[in-house]
């Protein structure tokens, strides 16, 4: 069982960020969009975060977000937005779906570690 889920559409983006996480001992899955982001995240009860891009093809992030709250009624997952967008509008719609974090791209893992263990206890 993986303990974070990394959903973005660019495959650079997925294994950078996977690889990164895995590097520091995490167990990570992956998804391509927020498709199959929403279905890995049912399959998988063991995931505690999140780490979703915004703009992707099929599901955006943020729809998923919001099904992840709603439909899945999982209000405990963590979900942080590793994004290109910085507009306030997506900001405030993200929060009002319950993420945690908004952290614009390039990822710097370093930065964000220790945050990221914490949520996965």
């Amino acid at each position: 069982m993986a303990k974070i889920l990394v959903v973005d559409d660019s495959s650079t983006v997925r294994d950078e960020v996977a690889g990164f996480l895995r590097k520091a001992g995490l167990d990570v899955a992956t998804a391509v969009d927020g498709k199959d982001g929403l279905a890995k995240l049912k399959a998988d009860p063991g995931i505690k975060l999140v780490v979703s891009d915004v703009n992707m093809p099929n599901m955006d992030g943020l729809t998923m977000v919001e099904k992840i709250r709603g439909e899945l009624g999982n209000a405990s997952v963590n979900i942080i937005m590793l994004t290109t967008e910085s507009s306030p509008s997506m900001k405030e719609r993200g929060k009002a779906a319950g993420i945690k974090g908004w952290i614009v791209k390039p990822f710097k893992g370093e930065a964000v570690l220790e945050a990221f263990k914490k949520m996965v206890g």
